[in-house]
């Protein structure tokens, strides 16, 4: 009657389960009680990353300071490089002592210390989002190397993959709103070279922080506002989907708030 009873769901439902199984498939191999404790839906503003410095590469190494912190790795040996001079590692070559995430985390010392590489694109200062985003995908790519078990889809689909890691380390809004930039109307006003190259489509992504805001009872209204606008209504759309299948969501008890 009217439709009320035939909505087509935000995504189609591969896909949709696809991120779902993925974000479960997180949550157990890299802390869960950690993602409900303190995990944090990290913002794009002047809030989570202050400060100002006098060159790129000091102002780079600022923005990726604060998103080690967000994902909880302060303690991995990293360096941060020019991204054509960089390459990153496709195995774990980096002994992680302690906690693999959070403060009980123990960084290595010594001057031969393998340190992970982390590319950055000097054009992208001027695209804080895709910056932030670019850095946490990074972070992703190392720590999904250090799961115990492998991803459902196994490694065809590891950008995918490393990209909905970064999203459950909390940074869903900064790849749901750098997925796709609108090219305008006028050449010279639009620099590919500023942007990232995504994986996840954005609804892809905007899917995927809906899980993240469900799973840590974060109300829709504390999040759109930070959403590119045409986003914010598939956003609404997806987060009342994921309440729907939130049973199949694997999720753990604590106590006091979450986020």
């Amino acid at each position: 009657m009217f439709g009320l009873f035939n909505q087509k769901p935000p995504l189609d439902p591969a896909s949709s389960q696809w991120l779902r199984d993925h974000f479960v498939w997180a949550l157990d191999n890299f802390g869960e009680e950690l993602f409900f404790r303190h995990t944090v839906l990290v913002q794009p503003n002047n809030t989570f990353f202050p400060g100002r410095a006098d060159s790129v590469q000091d102002m780079a190494q600022l923005v990726f300071d604060q998103v080690k912190k967000y994902a909880g790795v302060t303690h991995w040996p990293t360096e941060l490089l020019h991204h054509e001079a960089c390459a990153l590692s496709q195995t774990g070559q980096v002994e992680i002592k302690g906690a693999l995430r959070g403060p009980e985390g123990v960084a290595p010392v010594g001057a031969d210390v393998v340190r992970l590489q982390i590319p950055y694109n000097p054009q992208q200062i001027n695209n804080p989002e895709g910056l932030i985003a670019s850095f946490a995908h990074t972070l992703g790519h190392y720590l999904g190397q250090m799961a115990r078990t492998p991803p459902p889809a196994g490694s065809e689909y590891w950008p995918e993959i490393t990209e909905l890691l970064a999203i459950y380390l909390g940074f869903g809004l900064m790849f749901a709103n750098s997925a796709f930039t609108f090219r305008g109307g006028c050449g010279s006003c639009y620099n590919p070279a500023a942007n990232r190259q995504a994986a996840l489509s954005e609804t892809e992504a905007t899917y995927a922080l809906a899980i993240f805001a469900v799973l840590k009872r974060i109300p829709v209204a504390q999040v759109t506002p930070h959403l590119k606008k045409h986003l914010r209504g598939f956003f609404r759309r997806a987060y009342r989907d994921v309440q729907s299948h939130e049973h199949s969501l694997r999720q753990v008890t604590v106590t006091g708030e979450a986020g």
